[in-house]
């Protein structure tokens, strides 16, 4: 069928890595002649995108897909992601959905499109975790200032709360040669800036005999990129080789993500996870040793089963002495076939927002001081492609947002500032040098 004329939206939920596909995703079907107009716009086709790694993930999914069949009764619609992955009998049962694929298929959408005749039911392609073994290349574009490069997908962990490996399948990753040639791609199209996205990015090299550090320095050597961020790496993965590597590279951003998720050994040995608090501390001593002025986020889940009063005070405890600049803490959602499931101690969902919210006032403290402690210094800010606002903002090298009055020159330069001072808005204001 000729598409021609024919208008494409998507939706999008959850990660980075969902985003990457998206746009991945979408230009394949830019190649097949559609026009790709904004989601809240009137479509012939709504593709979604969609997100299950809470519970609040699933119900945000089934809003977006309920907004897509509203907005034009006529389109048609496909559900492909983590919850067409996980769940795709009840996405299915969403009145209006045409076309539910798995993880095997979300790649090749265009494939199963004839007439776009609306279905009489929900026609879906799943599989099983098992069989989600090839590794899609995907990579976001749009900016023209950053870019979000997949380097690895799925997961072998396992850790008894999370349903990702059931969604994405193992652990795989393409060659460091194919990355480095990518990146090549993107920077040729005016990318300053790339950031390393994937579910467990340092288990990067299982599937190809190399290794994350492998990865990092080859790009490093690459004189077409400016600036080199790394997404959630896993705290035992983050060897102190690594942290030693950023600390003198030319390129990588100081700028660590790396989940804890628990602040108590007790409640880590419950989640299955990999480390323990000792563990943990030492990363963030080591970065702060070798990059005192490094942003470093941290996610944290309030409210695990298990998780008692006492321990949820222990963890707080934990997590206030650790120099890191923020949280990005949620509450535990339960999800099906997890082993979480069957733990004692199941914490009222209450309780569960109300340490989420104490964890959440935490954060803004801890990133309040980060902020202080870097007023004064000379940053590198790359400043965003977005024209039109009063204001030209952007992102230091570690991760402070700044904004001055708005100068179209600025757009997708890098720049040398002072940082200056606190706006009540959060960003902070800077003398370009």
């Amino acid at each position: 069928m000729n598409f021609k004329d024919k208008t494409v939206a998507f939706g999008t939920l959850g990660c980075k890595l969902n985003f990457s596909e998206t746009s991945t995703i979408a230009r394949s079907f830019q190649e097949q002649g559609f026009k790709r107009v904004d989601f809240k716009e009137h479509a012939d086709v709504y593709v979604i995108n969609t997100c299950s790694v809470t519970d609040s993930a699933d119900k945000k999914s089934r809003a977006i897909i309920r907004q897509a069949t509203r907005q034009n009764p006529a389109a048609f619609v496909v559900v492909a992601g983590c919850y067409a992955q996980l769940k795709p009998e009840e996405a299915a049962k969403i009145e209006g959905v045409d076309l539910i694929l798995g993880a095997n298929d979300k790649f090749n959408i265009t494939k199963y499109l004839e007439n776009l005749e609306k279905h009489a039911q929900s026609e879906v392609h799943g599989c099983s975790f098992r069989e989600i073994t090839d590794f899609q290349p995907a990579s976001s574009f749009g900016d023209r200032t950053r870019s979000f490069l997949k380097v690895q997908d799925g997961c072998n962990y396992f850790c008894t709360y999370c349903t990702i490996p059931l969604a994405r399948g193992k652990s795989r990753n393409p060659s460091i040669e194919s990355i480095v040639q990518e990146a090549k791609n993107l920077t040729a199209k005016g990318i300053k800036e790339i950031n390393l996205t994937g579910v467990n990015i340092g288990d990067f090299g299982k599937s190809t005999g190399e290794s994350f550090l492998g990865l990092l320095k080859a790009l490093d050597q690459l004189d077409e990129i400016e600036r080199i961020r790394m997404g959630s790496v896993e705290p035992n993965l983050l060897s102190n080789e690594i942290i030693s590597f950023v600390a003198n590279s030319r390129r990588v951003a100081p700028h660590f993500h790396i989940p804890l998720q628990a602040g108590t050994d007790e409640v880590l040995a419950l989640m299955k996870r990999r480390y323990n608090t000792a563990l943990f501390q030492q990363r963030v001593e080591e970065i702060r040793k070798q990059l005192p002025y490094a942003f470093i986020g941290v996610d944290v889940i309030a409210g695990m089963n298990g998780e008692s009063a006492e321990l949820f005070e222990k963890a707080c405890h934990f997590i206030e002495k650790l120099e890191v600049s923020q949280l990005h803490a949620f509450p535990y959602s339960e999800r099906a076939n997890t082993q979480a499931l069957a733990i004692d101690g199941v914490v009222p969902m209450e309780e569960r927002k109300l340490r989420t919210q104490r964890l959440i006032q935490l954060s803004e403290i801890k990133l309040h001081l980060f902020y202080q402690k870097n007023l004064g210094r000379t940053a590198s800010v790359l400043f965003e492609n977005q024209p039109g606002r009063k204001t030209s903002n952007g992102w230091t090298e570690n991760y402070i947002k700044v904004e001055v009055p708005y100068q179209a020159d600025l757009l997708n330069q890098k720049k040398l500032v002072r940082l200056r001072q606190i706006k009540d808005n959060g960003h902070v204001t800077v003398d370009l040098l």
